[in-house]
């Protein structure tokens, strides 16, 4: 079998392409709770913190060059060493909500997965039933 026939077979089964629709909306996903996170639950941390910047919060680990001002951007565009411990809080909280939210899916489909009732199995026939039957079709010959 050559490789292409492999791959192709690959490519097309179910799981595959099940997998590359969860990715491409899990980044979509992903970009939406970003922008929950940075553009309404930061500011409103923020402000309660006393109008923190989370973007802005970082710890300088070199010397600052004259006339650098002193902003994340303009320091790492200067090329200072910098822990912008702000960034790392913002993409942690980002996880969180983002991990809720899929334990939360998660959580919901095994609930409707066990909701789903089973078959019933056959009733076994009764002895008597069965001994009636082969009565029958010994009678039959």
């Amino acid at each position: 079998m050559g490789m292409m026939q492999e791959f192709k077979e690959f490519a097309v089964k179910g799981n595959v392409i099940d997998l590359a629709v969860g990715v491409i909306i899990g980044g979509a996903f992903g970009k939406i709770v970003g922008s929950l996170v940075e553009d309404v639950i930061m500011p409103i941390v923020g402000s309660i913190f006393g109008k923190l910047d989370f973007a802005n919060l970082y710890v300088v680990l070199g010397t600052v060059p004259e006339g650098t001002a002193p902003t994340l951007a303009a320091l790492k565009e200067a090329g200072v060493p910098t822990l912008a411990y702000g960034n790392f809080i913002t993409v942690a909280i980002n996880f969180l909500i983002l991990a809720f939210i899929i334990f939360m899916m998660v959580k919901q489909i095994n609930r409707m997965k066990r909701e789903e009732p089973a078959a019933p199995a056959p009733a076994p026939t009764p002895e008597d039933v069965v001994l009636l039957r082969e009565i029958r079709d010994s009678l039959r010959k």
